[in-house]
C-alpha cells in the first residue's frame, strides 16, 4: 500500500515550468529516494507535499485519500536549509516546536528526554543554538523533525554537516524508524547513502520524472555484462583467444593473484565466460560488476540531456 503519492503535478513560477505532470508513489513503511541534479524540481515537489505551496495541476494522495490541511500534522521535515532561532535556547525551541506539531507539553517532555538522552545531549538544554556547532544544530533539527512520530518524514540533504561518525548514527536511526513503520522520502546527492538506505527512487530532471523504481531493479537493469575475475596463469593466452567474443576494459598482474574486468558482447553469456576462462586460467573468483547509483544517475542524466 502506497502512504503517500502524486499524480501528474505540475507546477510553474512565472514561465519557468519547475514540475511538469511528475508522478510518484512512496510504499508504506520504506524509505524513497527522491532525486536529481540541483534546480530539477525536488524541492518544489516537497514543498508541495509540505503544503508550503500548491501544485497547478495534478493530485496529491495521503493514506488512500487526498490530502488535507491537517496531515501536516503527521508530517515531519527536515529542510536542506536549517530553520531554529539562533538566540533561542535548545530545549525551549524543541519543546516549542514538538507542540507546535500537536503534542502537549507533558508529550513533548517525554519525547525529548527520550531523544536527548539517545544523542547524549541533555547538556545542551540551556544552550542557546547560536552556540552550538553546524552538526550539533543538525541534531537538534532532526529530533525536532521527529519528535511527534511522524507517519511521513522528508529530509532534504540531512547528513551535511555531520561527521562519518554522526552520519552512521543517523542512518541507524532511519532505518530503525522505517523498521517501526516510519515512511521516508530521502532527498540527497550523495548516492552512496541511497544504496544503503532507499528502497525506492525517483529522479527528476528538468522538471520531469526520468526513471523510477526499486534500487536494486534499477541497478539491474543499468547493468552491462561487466565482469571481475581475480585468477590464477598466463594472461597472454586470454589476450590472443578472447578477442572476438569479448572486450578487456583492465588487467592487473601486481597482486597475489592476477585480476581482469571483462565485458562479454553479443551472442556470449556468463556460463560461457566462465567456460572459456577455465579452458586456459585457473579462476580464483569471479563477480558481476552492478553500477552504483552514482553511475546509474549520471548515466541517465546525461542521456536526458
Amino acid at each position: 500500500m502506497d502512504l503517500f503519492s502524486a499524480q501528474e503535478v505540475s507546477k510553474s513560477f512565472s514561465n519557468f515550468k519547475a514540475l511538469s505532470e511528475v508522478s510518484i508513489s512512496v510504499p508504506e513503511g520504506s524509505v524513497f529516494g527522491l532525486l536529481g541534479p540541483n534546480g530539477a524540481g525536488k524541492t518544489t515537489l516537497i514543498r508541495i507535499i509540505n503544503q508550503i505551496t500548491a501544485p497547478d495541476s495534478g493530485t496529491i494522495w495521503f493514506e488512500g485519500r487526498k490530502m488535507k490541511a491537517d496531515d501536516i500534522y503527521r508530517i515531519g521535515y527536515l529542510p536542506e536549509e536549517r530553520g531554529l532561532y539562533k538566540k533561542m535556547k535548545v530545549g525551549e525551541q524543541a519543546l516549542y516546536l514538538g507542540m507546535l506539531k500537536g503534542l502537549s507539553r507533558k508529550e513533548a517532555m517525554r519525547e525529548l528526554k527520550i531523544w536527548f538522552e539517545k544523542f547524549e545531549i541533555i547538556s545542551w538544554w540551556d544552550k542557546k543554538v547560536m552556540e552550538l556547532s553546524k552538526g550539533m544544530q543538525q541534531k537538534v533539527q532532526f529530533i525536532c523533525t521527529v519528535l511527534h512520530r511522524p507517519k511521513l518524514m522528508i529530509f532534504d540533504e540531512p547528513f551535511t554537516g555531520f561527521d562519518p561518525i554522526n552520519v552512521e548514527l543517523m542512518k541507524q536511526e532511519i532505518l530503525r524508524m522505517k523498521k517501526e513503520g516510519a515512511t521516508i522520502i530521502f532527498s540527497t546527492h550523495n548516492m552512496e547513502s541511497v544504496e544503503e538506505l532507499c528502497d525506492h527512487i525517483a529522479l527528476i530532471d528538468k522538471s520531469k520524472k526520468i526513471l523510477d523504481g526499486p534500487t536494486l531493479n534499477i541497478r539491474e537493469k543499468y547493468k552491462s555484462n561487466v565482469f571481475d575475475v581475480s585468477y590464477k596463469g598466463d594472461f597472454a593466452k586470454i589476450e590472443h583467444e578472447f578477442g572476438q567474443k569479448y572486450s578487456i576494459l583492465a588487467h592487473d598482474e601486481t597482486g597475489r593473484t592476477n585480476s581482469l574486468k571483462i565485458q562479454f558482447l553479443n551472442g556470449s553469456t556468463s556460463g560461457s565466460l566462465i567456460k572459456d576462462l577455465v579452458e586456459h586460467v585457473e579462476i580464483v573468483s569471479f563477480n558481476e560488476l552492478i553500477p552504483s547509483m552514482n553511475e546509474v544517475f549520471i548515466k541517465v542524466v546525461k542521456q536526458n540531456a
